[in-house]
């Protein structure tokens, strides 16, 4: 199957054969760097392959349309519970530069006590089943093909279940994980003992499918009473799930430390986090570093978060990142919306992107502040791996709660995870294998036995069987979904109406869900605009309404609130009258055919009218109007009489005529038009000229109703009249020529 820009992702196609379907490829892939990449009138340095097909960010407009790629791998990460419609939300963030697709789980795998498979997704959070894995990642192998670069697909290896479900990421594909042993101990109260012997299974599984691992670090961050005081343990965390990783047998490129800046405006952040980056980068430079931005001090406010994310992608183009993570600004929200996702790519492209070659101007100074917090850092880093060394070890620590205490160490409050060394869940679960513990599977931690048997077998156990899941696929028994009410058939059967036919609904995370946003001032109080609006809505007709974000602009002066809502009706788009969108050329072309062939015009606003702005910022250069483009303008002002508009024309020589008509009342607007056609006609003067309206009310079809070449709305630029010269006069002339 092969996607097309124009044509909407089937998702029965991908559900299709799902049970033969196998992966093209297994492993992590990093992009390609180009250091010198040519894109419009610039040269970028720290760049990448650019991408096949793609969305370029709004402003790239003004640049013909270029899409430079950051040189990081950039994340989106999903957890929409419908993995039909994450898949849609899949190939939109691809053509917004993503290729690293995190799925995550309100709930998830981690508080699950076995293998998910054959589960409905909406239980309990979001577990990860074969069928979810199965057909987002044939998704992606479809996606990535359409816009020409790998797509890294990731999800989570944590709960007791670790081990098996890293056994189904490698039989399926996937390319990084989430493990850390330390997750499942302080977060979910797993019991150590069998967290460190599961992980050091599921690691084994991922070395095997080369498949990149993330830790957990960051949530210590998030976790802690006042984040700003945890990076010395930040650091030490980050080492415990480093080393042991290593030395189960990961590669140290396939270990990424999952960095986040403990703090956010209006902390002084950059004097707080740029020390910790620094630190970290200098403990760790032989592993890969994943930023993600600060979501603990996230709140319903868009413009907020996203400030924040942008202060922290200076410390990554400052510092250094292999992976960009882009939490959605509508975090604080729990809303996890289409739009945010994309957005959050944009972000992060349009900031490395425009932060392009910074590190060769400026650098990070040596001594001061920076250098002395970083190593202030690390000392205290060291000193606290100490303590633990002294105290009996990593499970001793925590069971005298070390970490995630918010003093900053060697202070301590208190106040840490405390979990027991013979408690917690799964607790007396691991056993020592039997002398003659045989296990011919590939990718199994600890011994087996093999040798015994057939010495041959030794590094390739899985032959004594004549292969295991990892080499034969299909050996693997393929689960469907078991609920018979709440599965994927039956949803897409629900949605068909906006999937299959011309009826669309708004929608914000699910096919027809309904869902719009309501943005608004109220010049009141919070409590009182926050009730005010939620009528406002319901008498607008919109359903399930909920506030979802109040922010205040003065304590009795005005509120902004944001809400949501459901229509309760689709729009057939067939019965839509959709005018064809005019062709604009480049400027480049339009200022070649106007040299070759100069335009003059007169312009003017016509009858009593006074209104001068539209005009002028179609006309003016200082608005991007069409005299930079070399067009000769003579404009006669407003109230301008429909007679002096053509007069002018015969004593100017001109090529046009710009009228603005803005009131509307009795139709005057169009009776204008017609009357300014009729009198060009009159005075012999209409086959020679290009007559050209333009005005809030005009609408294109009425304007050529009326014997106008061109009428002109609402958001018209100086480029498009331009653009309609240009090609109009181009075909005047060959007419011309050809009679």
């Amino acid at each position: 199957m092969e996607l097309k820009p124009n044509e909407k992702l089937n998702i029965k196609n991908i559900l299709e054969d799902l049970e033969n379907y196998r992966p093209k490829r297994r492993g992590w892939t990093w992009r390609t760097k180009k250091e010198a990449l040519e894109a419009g009138p610039f040269m970028y340095k720290d760049c990448s392959l650019p991408l096949a097909r793609r969305t370029p960010l709004p402003s790239a407009k003004y640049f013909n349309d270029i899409d430079p790629q950051p040189d990081c791998v950039i994340t989106t990460e999903i957890a929409s519970g419908r993995f039909e419609d994450d898949i849609r939300r899949m190939r939109m963030a691809a053509y917004h530069g993503a290729d690293h697709i995190m799925v995550i789980r309100t709930a998830g795998q981690s508080h699950f006590d076995g293998l998910i498979e054959g589960t409905p997704q909406g239980i309990g959070g979001i577990p990860i089943t074969r069928k979810q894995i199965r057909a987002q990642r044939k998704a992606l192998d479809f996606i990535e093909e359409e816009v020409g670069r790998p797509i890294n697909y990731h999800s989570y290896i944590s709960g007791v279940a670790g081990p098996e479900i890293a056994v189904m990421f490698a039989e399926e594909g996937v390319n990084g994980a989430h493990q850390d042993p330390q997750y499942n101990v302080l977060y979910r109260n797993i019991n150590m003992v069998r967290s460190f012997v599961d992980a050091a299974e599921a690691k084994n599984v991922m070395v095997w499918a080369d498949i990149a691992q993330i830790d957990g670090a960051h949530n210590a961050n998030a976790t802690a009473r006042e984040a700003w005081k945890v990076m010395p343990e930040l650091m030490v965390q980050h080492a415990i799930n480093s080393t042991f990783s290593v030395k189960v047998g990961m590669k140290k490129e396939n270990i990424c430390l999952s960095t986040v800046p403990p703090t956010a405006p209006p902390a002084p952040c950059m004097t707080l986090d740029l020390p910790y980056a620094v630190a970290l980068r200098d403990l760790f430079k032989e592993y890969k570093m994943r930023a993600q931005m600060n979501t603990k001090y996230m709140d319903s406010s868009t413009r907020e978060v996203t400030v924040t994310h942008t202060l922290n992608l200076l410390i990554s183009k400052l510092t250094s990142v292999d992976i960009q993570s882009t939490i959605t600004p509508d975090e604080g929200r729990n809303v996890p919306w289409h739009i945010y996702n994309i957005e959050a790519c944009d972000t992060a492209k349009q900031a490395l992107v425009g932060m392009d070659g910074l590190l060769d101007m400026v650098q990070l100074k040596e001594d001061g502040i920076l250098r002395e917090t970083a190593r202030e850092l690390k000392e205290r880093a060291i000193l606290f791996m100490e303590e633990i060394i002294e105290t009996g070890g990593y499970f001793q620590a925590v069971e005298d709660g070390f970490f995630v205490d918010s003093g900053y160490y060697p202070e301590r409050n208190g106040d840490g995870i405390a979990r027991k060394v013979q408690g917690g869940i799964g607790s007396s679960t691991v056993f020592e294998r039997d002398e003659d513990y045989l296990a011919p599977v590939t990718a199994h931690f600890g011994y087996n036995n093999v040798a015994q048997y057939d010495p041959s077998a030794v590094t390739n156990p899985s032959k004594l069987i004549d292969g295991c899941t990892l080499e034969k696929h299909e050996r693997i028994i393929y689960i469907d979904e078991l609920d018979e009410t709440d599965n994927v058939d039956i949803r897409l059967e629900n949605t068909k109406e906006t999937r299959e036919t011309t009826n669309i609904k708004p929608e914000v995370e699910w096919a027809g869900d309904g869902y719009i946003m309501v943005n608004m001032f109220l010049p009141t109080s919070r409590s009182i605009a926050e009730f005010a609006a939620l009528k406002i809505a319901k008498q607008m007709g919109l359903e399930d309404v909920e506030v979802i974000h109040k922010e205040e602009m003065h304590p009795s002066e005005g509120t902004r609130i944001e809400l949501k809502g459901k229509v309760a009706f689709t729009i057939d788009t067939d019965s839509l009258v959709i005018p064809p969108e005019p062709i604009v050329i480049s400027d480049d072309e339009i200022r070649l055919a106007i040299d070759e062939n100069p335009i003059k015009i007169v312009a003017g606003t016509v009858g009593e009218d006074e209104h001068s702005v539209g005009l002028r910022e179609i006309i003016d250069i200082k608005h991007g109007g069409i005299e930079k483009y070399g067009i000769e303008c003579h404009y006669l002002g407003t109230s301008v009489s429909l007679e002096k508009l053509i007069d002018s024309v015969i004593e100017l020589n001109a090529d046009a005529i710009l009228a603005s008509t803005i009131i509307s009342q009795d139709d005057i607007h169009y009776k204008s038009m017609k009357k300014l056609h009729e009198l060009a006609v009159e005075k012999g003067i209409r086959d020679d000229i290009i007559i050209i309206c333009g005005g809030t009310q005009v609408t294109p079809e009425i304007a050529v109703e009326q014997g106008i070449d061109a009428g002109f709305g609402r958001g018209t630029k100086g480029s498009d009249v331009a653009s309609f010269m240009v090609k109009k006069l181009k075909e005047m002339k060959e007419e011309k020529d050809e009679n």
